[in-house]
């Protein structure tokens, strides 16, 4: 279970100083089209997380190891992907590099890319069920895989005493090694981007259900 990291007083965080630590940073994706308030609490909300990491890193020690879901490749190159996949984390994971971190590679492209071409299979909506089956269970066991895989990179990569910094999805099935004390980024700005996600859905599929007038 995560520290509530406003409460990890010093004498506690030594406590963590000679164990291996992930910080889990919940993933947020902005696409093309975005509303301006969404944008906004976008904003905000790596905002909150670039403070929480600092206060965290101020208690358990820099980090060493940068990991991001989606990156196939280490250091400048893999970086450059970064910047192309998600300009808010890319700014801070370049920033933790600039400070000495390594970003990390922890995808292996030939399986992310077989469990995203089921996914998508799956998001076409098929109309045999059988099919429809038969697609779930390979989705099912390439994810299974690339979570395995992931947490074995993870555990190579994070050494005796260091911290990590996890950016993925929340939602993510990552069984992380025994000995890695994770702790999870949670800023106030990500339950008003929950409910604002959730409220704009509500309204987007009571208009779809609308019938037309007579």
């Amino acid at each position: 279970m995560a520290e509530p990291i406003g409460k990890l007083e010093k004498p506690e965080a030594e406590k963590f100083r000679e164990k291996r630590k992930l910080f889990f940073v919940p993933l947020l994706y902005a696409g093309e089209g975005v509303p301006q308030e969404l944008e906004e609490k976008l904003d905000r909300y790596w905002s909150e997380v670039r403070e929480q990491l600092r206060k965290l890193e101020e208690k358990l020690g820099r980090a060493k190891r940068i990991f991001h879901e989606l990156i196939y490749s280490p250091g400048e190159e893999g970086l450059k992907a970064l910047e192309k996949l998600n300009a808010r984390s890319y700014q801070l994971a370049k920033a933790e590099c600039e400070d000495g971190a390594e970003l990390w590679p922890i995808e292996e492209r030939e399986l992310t890319e077989e469990w995203l071409d089921w996914q998508r299979c799956l998001l076409a909506g098929l109309i045999s069920e059988k099919a429809r089956k038969r697609v779930l269970d390979f989705y099912l066991e390439a994810e299974r895989k690339r979570y395995e895989h992931m947490a074995r990179r993870i555990n190579e990569g994070l050494k005796e005493r260091e911290v990590g910094i996890l950016f993925i999805r929340e939602g993510h099935r990552i069984q992380f090694p025994a000995d890695v004390e994770v702790f999870s980024i949670y800023p106030p700005s990500l339950d008003e981007i929950h409910r604002f996600l959730q409220e704009r859905a509500e309204r987007e599929s009571g208009e779809g259900g609308q019938q037309p007038s007579s």
